[in-house]
C-alpha cells in the first residue's frame, strides 16, 4: 500500500484513502459554526473595548476579525480552532499545510465567497460533490479539507 503523499497531486486519493474523507463535510459545518461564535464573541470585545464606537462598524469589524482570525489560525497550523475541534485541516495542492501567504488568499477567497448567497450554496454543493470535498477557494487553489492523520 502506497502512501498518500505519493500521489501526484500530494492529496490522498479518495477512493484509495477514503478515511481522509470521511465525514469532513459535516465537520467543516461543525467547524464553521463555532469559528462564527469565535469570530463573534472576538467582535463584541473590540465593541467594548471602543466603549461601543465599532457598533457604528459593526459589519466591517467583524468582517476584518474574521480575515485576520481565520488568516492567522490557518497560517499557523493549517486548521482554525473549529476545525481543530472537530478534527480537520486544509491541505494544499502538494498535500502539505498551508502557510501564512497560502491562508490569507484562501481567507480572501472565502470571504469573498460569502458575500455571495449563490457563491456559498455554489461552495456547499461543490464539497458535497466534488472527488475531493473541495468548496470554491479550495478548488480554486487547488487544496482541501481532510481528515487530520
Amino acid at each position: 500500500m502506497t502512501h498518500y503523499a505519493d500521489n501526484p497531486s500530494g492529496l490522498p486519493d479518495p477512493d484509495a484513502f477514503p478515511q481522509f474523507y470521511d465525514g469532513v463535510p459535516t465537520r467543516r459545518l461543525v467547524a464553521w459554526l463555532f469559528d462564527i461564535g469565535i469570530t463573534f464573541a472576538l467582535t463584541m470585545v473590540l465593541v467594548v473595548m471602543t466603549l461601543g464606537l465599532a457598533l457604528f462598524i459593526i459589519p466591517f469589524v467583524w468582517l476584518a476579525v474574521g480575515f485576520f482570525y481565520r488568516t492567522t489560525m490557518i497560517g499557523m497550523g493549517s486548521a482554525t480552532i473549529g476545525m481543530r475541534l472537530v478534527g480537520i485541516e486544509l491541505r494544499n495542492r502538494d498535500g502539505r499545510r498551508f502557510d501564512i501567504v497560502q491562508a490569507a488568499v484562501h481567507t480572501l477567497v472565502y470571504t469573498i465567497a460569502t458575500g455571495s448567497v449563490l457563491l456559498q450554496l455554489l461552495s456547499v454543493g461543490l464539497m458535497l460533490t466534488s472527488r475531493y470535498g473541495q468548496g470554491l477557494p479550495d478548488i480554486l487553489l487547488g487544496s482541501t479539507a481532510i481528515n487530520r492523520p
